[in-house]
């Protein structure tokens, strides 16, 4: 799917592409909509951004940053179909082109060398000066591995509520659970009076009315259905999930939570 333009130095070899709006982001670049765009040096507008990542004619990894977002959209939803859609950026719509690619992408395209880092820009402020974007470590936990944790259990949830229900004992509100918890629910009460950044909490589309509702916070995320318990993760919790029961003050905080949340148009 590449988006060529006048040679094949220039041409961008468009491997995926992701939206960068309120309702929907990269969440490893921070835990709102305003931190995701300070990750790659951008103001964060109201419509937002598309974000498309491919090589140039030398292999080299860039972030091609557009305000048509729209177009990425539809990309983006036709390739969800398993259909083929050359996605090709004018460069009236380029915001930015930025080194490297802050997501982990599988393939790469063919004919060109091997994905890699392009060569530091000799120019001061050059598109190349800055140092390229990078995936996170999957080695080692913090922030990003957090906030990508609680993607992974948004997408699987059928997964793992069906091991709740199996063989894992979780906590209710009331019944004075991990004080990781605790502090989570009291600080995602606290977004009711005191409402976050943009984007801190997002609401999306899950089975009959209910919603999958996604909330983060200094330190955590949470990820829960509206008619549902909730999953906790935790920055000084390596590699936990904690889930959360519904008792008596989960199902009335979802619900307020999801009338404050960024939905997608």
């Amino acid at each position: 799917m590449p988006a060529t333009e006048e040679s094949r130095d220039e041409a961008l070899y468009v491997l995926t592409a992701v939206l960068l709006t309120p309702a929907q982001f990269p969440s490893v670049l921070g835990d709102d909509y305003p931190e995701a765009c300070a990750a790659l040096g951008l103001e964060p507008y109201d419509t937002g951004y598309g974000l498309v990542l491919g090589q140039d004619g030398g292999g080299a990894r860039w972030t091609v940053v557009t305000d048509d977002v729209s177009l990425v959209a539809i990309a983006i939803a036709t390739w969800d179909c398993g259909m083929e859609y050359a996605l090709a950026i004018e460069d009236r719509t380029v915001v930015a082109s930025l080194p490297g690619w802050p997501l982990a992408v599988a393939v790469a395209a063919p004919g060109v060398p091997a994905p890699h880092d392009p060569a530091p820009d000799p120019e001061p402020g050059g598109d190349a000066s800055r140092a390229p974007l990078a995936p996170p470590d999957s080695e080692r936990w913090g922030p990003a591995q957090r906030r990508l944790g609680a993607d992974e259990i948004a997408l699987q949830w059928a997964i793992w509520r069906e091991q709740v229900d199996s063989d894992v004992t979780f906590v209710s509100p009331g019944e004075k659970p991990h004080g990781g918890v605790r502090r989570v629910l009291e600080e995602a009460r606290d977004y009711l009076d005191s409402p976050p950044p943009l984007g801190r909490i997002r609401s999306a589309f899950a089975s009959g009315d209910a919603r999958t509702l996604r909330a983060d916070g200094p330190g955590w995320s949470m990820v829960a259905r509206t008619d549902d318990i909730a999953f906790v993760l935790l920055d000084d919790a390596p590699g936990e999930v904690l889930p959360v029961g519904r008792g008596p003050e989960l199902p009335g905080l979802l619900t307020a939570l999801d009338k404050l949340a960024v939905r997608p148009h």
